[in-house]
């Protein structure tokens, strides 16, 4: 196992092997998750209208192959979230960290993704977006009201080290192009 993972991973790193996924793209509506998906796609910061049902991209990101799926954050449409769980492999859920007084919002979607027994060994990367605005909140503040205190498991490489689903905070703007990129890395070593 270790010299086809050596291999793989050397295949990766040259631009020979890529990894394959379906990820979801989930959080409150205004949290940044079309905006995200478009400067994945070409680069460019555009004026969008509000998300309201999904839109779906195919993706290549470093070494990951991915379809994408942009749901809506509008509470109407978070209710059909559960429709695009089969078959998922992997999660960016954003939330708007300037955004306080929806934390608690933000937090009670997020519980209701976790508790989701089909998406138990899920990984869910989570993104603190918009830290360029004046007084978003911290990583350590995100993480308390996310209740991500101790699960800081970065520098973890492979499924089987984590007892659980693989959970991760990184902070980010998207606007500026800063922080998502190590969101992805991280949830590209989960992705087969």
């Amino acid at each position: 196992m270790f010299i086809f993972d050596f291999f793989k991973n050397m295949l990766g790193y040259l631009g020979l092997y890529k990894k394959n996924g379906k990820i979801l793209f989930l959080g409150l509506d205004n949290a940044g998750k079309t905006t995200l998906l478009r400067r994945l796609k070409d680069g460019r910061l555009v004026q969008h209208d509000p998300t309201l049902g999904s839109h779906t991209e195919e993706l290549v990101l470093g070494n990951i192959r991915f379809k994408a799926f942009d749901l809506g954050g509008h509470e109407a449409v978070r209710k059909t979230w559960k429709n695009y769980f089969a078959s998922i492999d992997g999660i960016v859920y954003l939330v708007d960290s300037s955004d306080r007084a929806r934390f608690e919002e933000s937090r009670i979607e997020f519980n209701k993704i976790i508790q989701t027994k089909e998406l138990e060994k899920v990984p869910i990367v989570i993104l603190g977006n918009k830290i360029d605005i004046q007084g978003a909140a911290s990583e350590d503040e995100l993480r308390i009201n996310f209740g991500l205190a101790n699960t800081s498991q970065i520098g973890i490489e492979k499924i089987s080290e984590i007892d659980g689903r693989p959970i991760e905070l990184f902070m980010c703007s998207v606007s500026k192009k800063i922080g998502y990129a190590d969101g992805f890395q991280w949830l590209s070593k989960f992705l087969k």
